[in-house]
This record gives structure tokens, sequence and C-alpha cells, in this order.
């Protein structure tokens, strides 16, 4: 089982962060790689299960499922259904917790998965730096940072 794990501190406080990145849809409003974006049967972005189908910049789609959602933990847990990436069993979370000195956020997003042991390391750096990282580093520059 791979594991890719990437953290970052937002200079923004937490709620505010968190209505950024809850919409399960929203990702092309916030991640620099999404082109677009929906929710497959016009279900509501936030239900258990609901499936996202979007595009990335490059054409490639990508569908997935959302397993959980928290806002009182100010969480998201989600499964990867299909992909171009050459890995099996994606399940990923993003979790923010407050930083209460200067009122900042603490933001993580994870994800673990099967794949071929010698695609392993490309997956999981391709993975936390153009996926995890972009993200994080797009909302830096949103909140100011």
């Amino acid at each position: 089982m791979a594991r890719v794990y990437t953290s970052s501190v937002i200079d923004a406080p937490s709620a505010r962060v968190w209505e950024r990145v809850r919409d399960f849809n929203g990702l092309p409003k916030w991640h620099p790689r999404i082109r677009e974006s929906r929710i497959e049967e016009a279900l509501p972005s936030d239900k258990i299960g609901c499936i996202r189908n979007f595009s990335l910049q490059n054409g490639d789609n990508i569908r997935e499922q959302l397993l959980g959602l928290s806002d009182y933990d100010l969480f998201y847990s989600y499964s990867m259904l299909e992909g171009p990436m050459p890995l099996s069993d994606y399940i990923a979370t993003m979790r923010l917790t407050p930083v209460t000195e200067g009122d900042r956020t603490f933001i993580e997003w994870s994800a673990e998965f099967s794949c071929e042991q010698e695609k392993e390391d490309e997956l999981v750096t391709g993975i936390g730096t153009n996926v995890f990282q972009g993200g994080f580093d797009a909302l830096k520059r949103h909140f100011g940072g």
C-alpha cells in the first residue's frame, strides 16, 4: 500500500479555508489543475455517496465518490473510482485544524492506494507535489500568502 501525505499552514482562519474547500464539486474554484466538475445524478455535493466527475486542464477525466464529510471535524474523505493513473483502491482525506496562534489553518491531504511497485515513487511524488501541494499553493495565494 502506497501512502502520500502533504501538509501546510494557510494564513487564514480555518472557517474561511473550510468554506473554500468544503464543496466536493468546487475543485475548479480553487485548484488550478481542474477545469470543470459536476456531481452525477444532480445530487447535493455534500451527500455521502455522491460522485464528482471532473476534467483536468490536460483533458484527463476522474470520477471520485464522497465517503465522509464533517463540518464539525473539518474533513472529507473520498475514493477514486476512475482515473488516468495506474493505481487502485485510492482513498484520500483532506483535514483542516485550527492554529489558534495567529488564527491560521493547518491543512493535511493524504491518500493511500495500491499500484505496481515500480510506479509507486512516481505516483507518490506526482500526487503529493502536483495535486496536494499544488492545491495548497493555490489556497495560500487566494488567502494572500
